[in-house]
């Protein structure tokens, strides 16, 4: 399926025909040349699929043209027969994920630097940044989770605030409150507001499990819907804006769990485990030299806001939101079709906006890996994160021994990916 260019600009086949137009595979987003004399027949993509070349799956070549300059890998999806609720990605867009997958690298690299052994930490907390997402950071102390999320404010050049959960701390702590004001030319007194911390791109909620339920309540409106109302009036945060919230896991004594609803705010809940012995040599090494590297600006909130808004016009493929959908829904023990150790394992399974969260974080996911098409196995990648949160356990998961992680894991290798229809 492949041309060449005879120079004057005119796409020739192998056999000698026109290059009418190209067809995208439905599976891996790869845009393939077509002729005149494939129109008709069936046409195997390198990833294995196979679909017909017909007139209504054709891009035309203007826009094929359009993305001549990317490479098979990097093609972005286009509107196909499979798919028709999705659009092609706009070329600024494109120009504009280019500029900036550079610059993630650096922060990559620089947060590395900083926060030895946790590559995939990193990752995952860039995804749910790109996605708007909010993150609920797990792990025992001194595991660099209030470290990891002050070094990634000072790359992203946002503003930053931190906030100490307690068992008294109130509500009006975190969104502000009025205080009354006298205006000494005039001698009236009028109510002024002042904001809290949570006016701020980046908050950390550091140790959310410590304060009461009532003051955790003051996240969820400021999480879901980026605003708070005090008094009746309800005022914009600012944007972008991120709640990056750690939670202890093994004390137990003064803390409060936080409530599935909150929980379900989350875009990820993401698990720092202990590093490796060669990652915790350096660590102890860097720390006794008492030098840390200096981290740079590298984005800033300006382009933030422009490359969420181009992972959410990154169109995706039928059977990869089927696949996240079906991932979700078998989580669910009360369907009839739900596999066996999800009704032994699992109380209640994940909601709708876990399915959401899954397609979502997977396009992140694809542009930090350098590719603009969305695969079944960056749904895949997401999935624990996404999961581990929003699923319950059972009496007799929990006295097997049977985490969340363990559930998530089985049910991968039960629900396998659909191939996409020919």
């Amino acid at each position: 399926m492949s041309g060449t260019n005879t120079g004057n600009g005119t796409s020739i086949g192998s056999n000698g025909s026109p290059i009418v137009a190209s067809m995208q595979c439905a599976a891996c987003g790869r845009i393939r040349r077509v002729s005149a004399e494939h129109l008709g027949r069936k046409l195997r993509c390198q990833c294995g699929n196979v679909a017909v070349a017909s007139e209504q799956n054709l891009i035309p070549a203007t826009a094929a043209s359009s993305n001549a300059r990317l490479s098979p890998q990097e093609k972005p999806l286009a509107s196909t027969a499979e798919s028709s609720d999705h659009v092609e990605l706009p070329s600024d867009d494109i120009a504009l994920i280019e500029s900036l997958r550079e610059s993630c690298r650096q922060v990559t690299a620089q947060l590395s630097s900083v926060i030895i052994g946790q590559q995939s930490i990193i990752e995952e907390v860039l995804i749910s940044i790109f996605c708007r997402g909010h993150v609920l950071l797990t792990g025992v102390p001194g595991l660099a989770k209030t470290l990891l999320i002050d070094s990634i404010s000072k790359v992203l050049d946002l503003q930053f605030r931190r906030i100490q959960f307690t068992p008294d701390l109130m509500p009006a702590d975190i969104t502000g409150t009025e205080v009354l004001q006298e205006d000494r030319s005039t001698g009236t007194r009028n109510f002024r507001f002042v904001e809290g911390p949570i006016f701020s791109n980046m908050v950390l909620a550091d140790e959310i499990n410590r304060a009461p339920p009532k003051t955790q309540a003051a996240l969820l409106e400021a999480m879901q819907e980026r605003h708070v109302t005090v008094a009746g009036q309800t005022m914009a945060l600012p944007s972008p804006f991120f709640v990056m919230a750690t939670r202890n896991p093994i004390e137990q004594e003064g803390t409060y769990p936080l409530p599935e609803a909150q929980l379900d705010r989350f875009l990820f809940n993401i698990v720092v485990d202990y590093p490796e012995s060669a990652d915790e040599f350096r660590i102890i090494r860097q720390a006794a030299s008492g030098k840390r590297p200096e981290l740079r600006k590298l984005l800033n909130a300006s382009q933030i806001l422009q490359l969420q808004e181009a992972v959410q016009n990154i169109p995706v493929a039928d059977h990869v939101i089927a696949y996240a959908r079906d991932l979700v829904q078998a989580t669910r023990p009360h369907r009839p079709d739900a596999p066996g150790f999800i009704r032994e394992m699992i109380q209640w399974g994940a909601g709708p906006r876990a399915g959401i969260a899954l397609v979502t974080s997977a396009k992140a996911r694809a542009i930090l890996q350098g590719r603009l098409h969305v695969t079944t196995g960056d749904v895949a990648s997401v999935a624990l994160p996404v999961l581990r949160h929003r699923i319950v356990t059972t009496f007799n998961a929990d006295a097997s021994g049977i985490s969340r992680d363990d559930v998530v894991r089985q049910l991968l290798q039960e629900v396998r990916p659909k191939r996409p229809r020919e």
